[in-house]
């Protein structure tokens, strides 16, 4: 059976009954969506890959317990919010830390040099770029978020607004920069 022009519904279906050939599927139509939400999530490629890999490891192990095959995309969705948090729970040296605030953020923020948006996802929090990855980079509305992270939603509107603003005042020192000093 070709599963590449099967609807995902069914090939779900087929490996939650143990098919290891459709859930080789469901990873090569899901993988790069995960490794990209977890390089948003981590800013680095190579934890990205071996978080995405975790997500896959976890969904292969669960998903006979998926009882709609029809949302196999928010069921994933959530195992990889899971595992990011459950690496930033493990991985978080920097707990009882404070956070820089904006002024001495920019401050160490060498505006010559210039920065990308993951460079400047870099600069916040593991639960702030959470909330703004999966706000603009997935579509996913406060309650969503709230609900897949276990943040009080007025926790998850503080992260986004609080990121939103960072990001803004990083990208906008950026983008200010005279277009004459661009490279060639």
């Amino acid at each position: 059976m070709p599963y590449s022009n099967s609807p995902e519904a069914l090939i779900v279906g087929l490996a939650a009954a143990g098919l290891r050939e459709a859930f080789a599927e469901l990873v090569r139509r899901r993988q790069s969506w995960i490794r990209n939400l977890m390089r948003q999530c981590s800013g680095n490629t190579t934890l990205a890959d071996d978080l995405a890999q975790e997500v896959f490891l976890q969904a292969w192990r669960k998903i006979r317990s998926l009882q709609h095959p029809g949302k196999f995309g928010a069921w994933l969705k959530r195992l990889a919010i899971n595992v990011w948090l459950q690496h930033l729970r493990k991985n978080d040296a920097l707990r009882n830390a404070r956070e820089y605030d904006e002024t001495e953020l920019a401050h160490r923020i060498d505006t010559s040099v210039a920065m990308d948006l993951d460079g400047a996802l870099a600069t916040l929090s593991g639960p702030t770029r959470l909330c703004v990855v999966l706000s603009y980079h997935e579509g996913m509305t406060h309650r969503e978020i709230a609900d897949h992270t276990d943040l009080p939603i007025g926790t998850v509107k503080s992260h986004i607004r609080r990121g939103t603003q960072r990001l803004q005042q990083l990208l906008a020192a950026y983008a200010a920069l005279p277009h004459s000093e661009e490279l060639p």
